[in-house]
């Protein structure tokens, strides 16, 4: 069953996914990210130069579109719907609706920030997972 986790109150959640999927690469593990168009572009923005001695390899894959079989292996893709992708770990959330396909991957990170209407959507997602018999559970970010 997949593991569910809501990280809330993050204060810049772009730059949060990119510390997670710093460390998700280290540690070898696929990963596939869903959000808005614009949250994604952000964060693929953000992946090339949020550190300045590294680089985080990833895919961005625009709906409708195929992944050509020479990007098969890297680590991390960005993607709107996730559901059209295989062998991935872990998917995270940039604030979409609920993840379609969730339950195929073995873990879900739903990252929420500090804004009311995002606090209330996630509110909407978790019982939206709950209410499929998934356990939930929740880390929130320090100020």
């Amino acid at each position: 069953m997949t593991e569910i986790t809501f990280h809330t109150r993050v204060p810049e959640p772009v730059a949060y996914a990119c510390r997670l999927l710093r460390k998700a690469t280290k540690q070898g593990a696929r990963v596939a990210v869903t959000g808005t168009p614009e949250a994604l572009a952000r964060l693929d923005r953000e992946l090339w130069s949020f550190e300045p001695a590294e680089f985080i390899p990833h895919v961005r894959i625009a709906a409708g579109e195929s992944v050509p079989p020479r990007l098969a292996p890297t680590l991390v893709w960005l993607c709107e719907d996730p559901s059209v992708l295989d062998l991935h770990e872990v998917v995270v959330n940039l604030g979409a609706p609920s993840v379609r396909g969730f339950e195929s991957y073995a873990r879900l990170i739903e990252i929420v920030s500090r804004d009311g209407a995002d606090l209330a959507a996630a509110r909407q997602r978790w019982k939206h997972y709950g209410d499929r018999g998934y356990r939930v559970a929740h880390h929130e970010i320090a100020a």
